[in-house]
């Protein structure tokens, strides 16, 4: 189990879950922000902090967010558009900064007007 970002991040990333979680398991995307399963404690700091309400237990996402789920997990099991390899579980975001790409998924999605 692990916590999930969903589509109210998308274009918005405020950041505040990434520095708060205390194992650096929050990766910065173009658009969105992505939390690795692999490196997560499900402590769920980052849920709290959410200023735009994005961030789920997997257990308890909406209908309409599951498709997030997968999606969070493919950031880091797929080969991203621009790049050579897999993140896999890099051992923290801040050490490998912001990525400058998406999924599929969320690279499709109609921008956000802020």
């Amino acid at each position: 189990m692990t916590y999930v970002i969903t589509s109210a991040c998308v274009d918005v990333k405020h950041k505040a879950c990434a520095a708060e979680c205390p194992v650096d398991c929050i990766y910065e995307g173009d658009r969105t922000m992505y939390i690795n399963a692999e490196e997560c404690v499900d402590c769920g700091a980052c849920s709290l902090l959410c200023e735009v309400d994005a961030i789920f237990y997997d257990g308890d996402l909406p209908e309409s967010e599951r498709r997030f789920l997968g999606d969070n997990a493919a950031f880091f099991s797929e080969v991203l558009p621009g790049r050579t390899a897999a993140l896999g579980a890099p051992g923290g975001a801040l050490a490998l900064g912001p990525i400058a790409a998406d999924t599929p998924m969320v690279a499709a999605l109609p921008a956000r007007k802020l």
